[in-house]
């Protein structure tokens, strides 16, 4: 049975005044029972917040990419959530990390669709261009703790991305290496292939599972593909990088608070 949709606005509207105010809660989304699939109804309700206060939805992002992580989950499929254009940060640039609960980093690879894109349409007819990126998470939840339906219901953790400069898509993308450095030091090595066994996979996975729900991906939107590496914790003052080998770099600077290069 489909959530009401006073307790949709009410899960959402705590959520959301979480991040503003960059305060822990309690896991409230399992705690009320909620279904994975109804968690996907109250990150809806939470991007309208935002919507409302003039953001723009500009992409998605895909989750659990890991078959690990999938594992340790106990889930069979992957997550998504939704990007606005004020999580964006500049390559090179900075974000104040000052106003987050759990701030983490992470490498990833970025997609750029070319068109709108259908059901069944395929990677090389829909994606324009690919560029290295970074996400910045962070769960609104006491303790970075939290079940599928919580994580869902946060819009996946999203709080912020930067990406490198774009590139045609190059003829394979299944196992570039992959280095997240902080300040100069190699933190976290992998593969692309933690992406699904292939980058490309993930934007199969957007197509499909975005589509349940009624969204589709846009011409000019971005698609973060998922995480190449475990995230890392994301210290004030450090200058984080991701390495991809063929793609390049994607880089930003984080601050203590009073400033940054969102938007």
């Amino acid at each position: 049975m489909a959530l009401h949709n006073e307790v949709v606005a009410g899960l959402a509207a705590r959520l959301d005044e979480a991040a503003v105010a960059g305060t822990a809660i309690p896991q409230v989304v399992s705690a009320a029972g909620v279904s994975a699939d109804d968690a996907y109804a109250v990150q809806a309700a939470l991007l309208d917040r935002r919507l409302e206060r003039g953001e723009r939805l500009v992409g998605l992002k895909m989750g659990l990419t890991s078959r690990a992580k999938m594992a340790q989950m106990g889930v069979d499929e992957v997550i998504w959530g939704r990007l606005t254009d004020a999580m964006a940060i500049a390559d090179g640039g900075s974000v104040d990390i000052g106003g987050l609960i759990h701030p983490r980093v992470e490498p990833e690879v970025a997609f750029l669709m070319g068109r709108d894109v259908e059901e069944g349409d395929d990677f090389a007819s829909s994606v324009e261009a690919v560029a290295p990126a970074l996400e910045l998470i962070d769960s609104r939840y006491a303790d970075f703790r939290f079940s599928l339906p919580d994580v869902i219901a946060d819009n996946t953790s999203a709080s912020g991305y930067a990406i490198g400069p774009w590139q045609q898509p190059p003829a394979g993308l299944a196992d570039l290496a992959v280095r997240l450095e902080v300040d100069g030091e190699t933190v976290e090595s992998g593969s692309t292939a933690a992406i699904l066994g292939d980058p490309r996979n993930a934007f199969d996975e957007a197509v499909r599972l975005a589509a349940r729900h009624g969204v589709r991906l846009r011409k000019g939107w971005v698609l973060l593909a998922g995480a190449a590496t475990a995230a890392v914790p994301l210290p004030a003052g450090a200058e984080v990088r991701a390495v991809v080998a063929g793609l390049g770099t994607a880089t930003l600077r984080a601050l203590p608070g009073g400033g940054g290069d969102r938007g």
